[in-house]
């Protein structure tokens, strides 16, 4: 058997740095399929984030926040007995990281202070649901972070 001298150590090491390196090229950015922007309009809704800011405070502010539990026949949120929203109607999106092509946004109006979002409109997958609601013209936001299966 023969012993390694410093060309054979400087020539491992070469090919061990052209194989990493050709890792970084073909290999990493297959992870890297759908990095996209988060927002389309980034710019104008940096604009307005101090009204969601404002909405995250004042939900805080409450005793009791709409809860949210994932069923078979969808997500059911439940506002608590004698919250009075205003027209009876909730907006949400059902926020995608992943893959905005999934996301959800809608205006729905409340059913005896029950809102569900049903099934068929979820995919697999994790996802932020970002509720929005006014009683008395004083908006609230509340964000779950919700896991599909």
């Amino acid at each position: 058997m023969k012993h390694l001298n410093w060309g054979h150590g400087l020539a491992i090491a070469l090919g061990c740095f052209i194989v990493f390196i050709l890792f970084l090229i073909f290999i990493f950015p297959i992870g890297k399929q759908n990095a996209e922007m988060v927002s389309d309009n980034y710019y104008e809704e940096e604009l307005q984030y101090q009204d969601i800011i404002d909405a995250k405070n004042n939900a805080a502010k409450l005793a009791q926040i709409p809860t949210c539990k994932a069923s078979s026949e969808g997500i059911l949120i439940t506002f608590p007995e004698g919250s009075k929203v205003d027209n009876n109607t909730a907006n949400f999106i059902l926020f995608r990281t992943d893959d905005s092509n999934l996301d959800v946004k809608k205006e729905a109006t409340l059913q005896h202070n029950l809102l569900l979002i049903p099934a068929k409109v979820i995919s697999k997958g994790s996802y932020t649901l970002k509720l929005k609601w006014k009683e008395n013209k004083k908006p609230y936001q509340v964000d779950y972070d919700i896991l599909w299966k």
